[in-house]
């Protein structure tokens, strides 16, 4: 069978796997991949056995997230938008809690008290006037008891925003990561740490926490000392590699440094990338790792305080869950030719896959995905895949080449089925190209040293290190030098942008939702202080030059010859539609080809059924129409 992008988009995925304590079923939402309306997810379960197979809990009319377990694993709290529901493992309709409230997440205790995340109780709005610099609360946390119609609000952090928060496993303290304001920018640089006693309702405050903070998870030291570990950027700079970051309980937290310093970071020096961490009731946690284009399980080891590698998955994996054990997981798996699955069962043995959503993957005829690995201008060992034309070997070379950077920077490509919402590693090598997907510096995967070289840095060493895989693949003659192009979206936008500005050897470019000018980007975006700390500047330091004029593409756009697609969401907030435009008029300026196509409606992620096809389809013909090569379009 041919892949089509009607085949991409058409269809339905598992996400948000949760393990019932009792180690026995994973229940998980399935949505399709391109939504039309607001119906379409369901709630499934599955027995980690296999004994069954996976059977529909919900009906589908009402798009359902967040489940989470009982703690006698006998039913699932879910939501339904911003509504709290309930239902019985065995079936049956699902109950409301009857609280006529708006919830964001929530926890389950052993007692059967559910904690509110970020709930708010519903009030009449009397203006549509949106204020900034105005002192507003954040979203709180509540308790709702069995039997009670009405949560209660925990008062103790005041009007700070909760961002997340993780019942002890005795069900008697909640670890809850709150920012000042509600705004990422700059509420995610205003985090701390704080132990909520659920029994009297005060809070100790744990002290400031690293950016992006989030996923806590409580053990014990062998002292019996309780601990709270999170996820964040490894302190002290805005960009880089995540890390486990530690605080004991029974520790006086001082921030007279305004530093993180008293929070401990239990992943120092290791050369792979925590992207999931996990509370365990019985032992202490389990993290999820990237590891160069694999992923792998870790523990951490209490008497040490280190992770230690527990499992090795081959591919992408993401959406980690346990039992109380921690002897028992479940997660998304997906490998270089079978899309993503919930996958299960025990550490010490091969998991099972439980869902199988897309069973006529099976018949398609894929591109060859191999692992490739180079060296950069400096000597550092890089890697990434390189996709071939379906039915193709190397032997067929030399191939156009399309190089499709991830975005980021802080993302990677794991050695997972390369096919996605916007510009598809399989879907441009059935349209005849070799595709070349890099993991250069700043990528996930390889530590906080590697991915941390891109601040105040952009484009320097990550666009060398991607040519020179370029170059390789030229010189061992699998890539055809006059057929060229490069493309990414997001952060992998603007390295399109950026690399037609450096170098005239691409014959297209694809620039989806990428960055035109940082300054912008610093004032527009969602994450200010984090576009600052990538480009070096922010603009409001004194007149310029400023560091961020000389990484941003239209400061070079008099440079540009090669056709360039430009590809955006309208209602964009992470990259906004301003940096379509900007680019959009440079290019005019100075008289280089290019086509902008906006789609109504849309974010930073594309996801309306026809406008996926759209950018599919009008990407490849773009690039049918500019690169010339062997097989390319199927051109000879």
């Amino acid at each position: 069978m041919e892949l089509t992008p009607e085949l991409m988009v058409d269809g339905c995925s598992p996400t948000q796997p949760a393990m019932s304590p009792d180690g026995r079923w994973v229940v998980y939402v399935v949505r399709p991949v391109a939504p039309e309306g607001p119906t379409g997810t369901a709630l499934w379960v599955a027995p980690v056995d296999g004994g069954q197979q996976p059977r529909q809990l919900t009906d589908g009319k009402e798009r359902v997230r967040s489940p989470r377990w009982t703690a006698d694993s006998s039913a699932v709290v879910f939501l339904t938008g911003a509504r709290l529901r309930r239902i019985d493992v065995d079936g049956g309709d699902p109950t409301e809690t009857g609280w006529d409230g708006e919830v964001t997440d929530h926890r389950c205790l052993p007692d059967g008290t559910l904690v509110l995340v970020g709930a708010q109780a519903v009030e009449e709005q009397e203006s549509d006037v949106i204020l900034w610099g105005v002192p507003r609360p954040g979203d709180g946390l509540w308790t709702l008891a069995p039997g009670d119609g009405a949560p209660l609000r925990l008062e103790a952090l005041g009007d700070r925003h909760v961002v997340d928060a993780e019942p002890r496993p005795d069900g008697e303290a909640l670890a809850v990561v709150s920012w000042a304001v509600p705004d990422e920018e700059p509420g995610a640089r205003t985090a701390r740490l704080h132990v909520v006693d659920l029994r009297t309702r005060t809070a100790t405050d744990l002290g400031p926490a690293a950016y992006e903070a989030g996923s806590p998870a409580w053990w014990q030291d062998a002292d019996g000392v309780w601990h709270v570990s999170y996820l964040a950027v490894t302190p002290p700079g805005l960009v880089g590699g995540l890390a486990v970051l530690d605080a004991p309980v029974d520790v006086p937290a001082s921030d007279a440094d305004g530093s993180s310093a008293l929070h401990r970071n239990l992943t120092e020096g290791m050369d792979a990338c925590p992207t999931q961490l996990v509370q365990t009731a019985d032992g202490p946690p389990l993290a999820l790792f990237a590891e160069g284009l694999d992923s792998a399980l870790y523990r951490l080891d209490p008497g040490s305080g280190r992770f230690e590698r527990v499992a090795t998955l081959p591919g992408g994996a993401d959406g980690l869950t346990a039992d109380r054990s921690g002897e028992v997981v479940a997660l998304r798996v997906s490998t270089a030719h079978a899309p993503v699955d919930v996958y299960a069962g025990g550490l010490a043995e091969p998991l099972r896959r439980l869902s199988d959503t897309r069973p006529h993957y099976r018949a398609v005829t894929w591109g060859t995905q191999e692992r490739v690995a180079w060296r950069a201008a400096d000597g550092l060992d890089l890697e990434g895949l390189l996709v071939l034309p379906p039915g193709r070997t190397r032997a067929d070379g030399p191939f156009p080449l399309h190089v499709l950077v991830h975005g980021g920077p802080y993302e990677r490509y794991s050695d997972r089925l390369q096919f996605f919402f916007s510009l598809s590693g399989q879907w441009l090598a059935a349209n005849g190209h070799a595709v070349l997907l890099p993991n250069p510096r700043g990528s996930q995967g390889r530590g906080h040293a590697f991915a941390a070289t891109v601040a105040a840095a952009v484009g320097g060493d990550e666009f060398t290190d991607i040519m020179a895989a370029v170059d390789v693949l030229v010189a061992e003659g699998v890539a055809d030098p006059e057929g060229l192009s490069i493309s990414g979206w997001s952060h992998g936008g603007f390295m399109a942008a950026w690399a037609v500005t450096r170098t005239d050897r691409f014959r297209a470019a694809i620039v989806g939702a990428g960055i035109a000018d940082w300054g912008l980007q610093v004032a527009h975006g969602e994450l200010g202080a984090q576009e600052a700390a990538l480009c070096g500047s922010t603009g409001w330091e004194g007149p310029g030059p400023h560091p961020h004029d000389a990484v941003s593409p239209v400061s070079y756009a008099s440079r540009i010859t090669t056709p360039v697609l430009i590809l955006h969401g309208e209602q964009d907030t992470n990259v906004p539609l301003s940096q379509a435009l900007y680019l959009h008029r440079a290019l005019s300026r100075h008289g280089v080809p290019h086509e902008v196509a906006v789609y109504p409606g849309e974010g930073h992620l594309v996801a309306r059924r026809d406008h996926q096809l759209d950018i599919a389809h009008r990407s490849a013909d773009f690039l049918a129409r500019h690169v010339r090569g062997r097989s390319a379009g199927g051109a000879a």
